[in-house]
């Protein structure tokens, strides 16, 4: 026998356990305990196991939950849509923790993978949670920019210097997923007037956005006891966030300069702008 046969022998011996020990990991069965509800029953929702082979399975939690669908129960509702981690559809709450299902590996265990809609959120069915408080909320905000003086025609488009486009870099890449709202203690508290981790780290993003030229007017809007100061640095929004962006720095920003630029006018200023937009404020609840 070869030198090379002699060494690839000892590899293998060296290896086969390891290796057996790794494909017995993947074609063994694994148990998923999924939340159920269905209004039209109105029967108490309950976790209900399933078990699927994960050798005929793809590797993360979304490809599970359409196995599931597709081949055991075609009754499981839950969103989704790009599976890429960018629409921002499938975030749930998988073991304790909110994230997108599309970027949670599975991870083999022995217990039951528990499954669950966004935490302290009316629940449409199964994993569908209801965010029409959520996306109010954003709306709210009034998320786009907004000028005084419009650009007369022929006139270019309003540039911005690379250091002032750095600013709004671990903002802008939000998909408005929900997961830190909905992991905020804060928001669970009073989820009708504290606007929450997301929607405020995008009002920042106005505010800080030098083509914007109503900021007084935004931070003002926002220099409220309940829409802004109802955060308490908790951090579970930062902790949970799947784009790896950093909610709480935001808002810690967006109070320092509320603290910086605050005037005593801002009070009738706030009026005039709830005077102007009613529907901005009565967005901010649910219907």
């Amino acid at each position: 026998m070869s030198f090379r046969s002699v060494a690839a022998a000892s590899v293998a011996r060296r290896f086969a356990p390891t290796a057996t020990r790794a494909c017995a990991a993947v074609a063994a069965p694994q148990k998923f305990a999924i939340y159920r509800y269905d209004p039209d029953t109105a029967a108490r929702p309950f976790l209900q196991e399933y078990t699927i082979d994960l050798k005929n399975c793809g590797p993360m939690i979304l490809d599970a939950l359409i196995m599931i669908k597709d081949e055991v129960d075609s009754t499981l509702s839950f969103r989704r849509s790009c599976r890429e981690g960018i629409c921002g559809s499938c975030a749930m709450n998988i073991n304790g923790k909110n994230g997108l299902a599309c970027l949670l590996y599975i991870e083999p265990d022995a217990k039951p993978i528990e499954i669950q809609p966004l935490p302290h959120s009316y629940v449409v069915k199964d994993l569908v949670p209801d965010l029409t408080n959520f996306y109010n909320q954003y709306k709210s905000i009034e998320p786009w920019l907004k000028c005084k003086e419009g650009k007369k025609p022929g006139e270019k488009e309003y540039f911005q210097s690379h250091e002032d486009r750095v600013l709004l870099d671990g903002m802008y890449e939000c998909i408005l997923c929900a997961s830190c709202m909905t992991s905020c203690p804060s928001y669970w508290w009073n989820p009708e007037y504290y606007l929450g981790p997301a929607v405020l780290m995008q009002a920042y993003r106005w505010i800080a956005d030098s083509r914007d030229q109503y900021t007084e007017e935004r931070l003002a809007w926002v220099n409220d006891t309940m829409k802004l100061y109802r955060c308490h640095g908790i951090m579970n929004c930062t902790a949970c966030c799947p784009k790896g962006l950093d909610p709480a720095a935001s808002i810690v920003k967006l109070k320092a300069q509320v603290a910086e630029t605050y005037k005593d006018s801002w009070g009738k200023m706030v009026a005039g702008e709830i005077s102007k937009n009613t529907g901005r404020e009565k967005g901010m609840m649910y219907f």
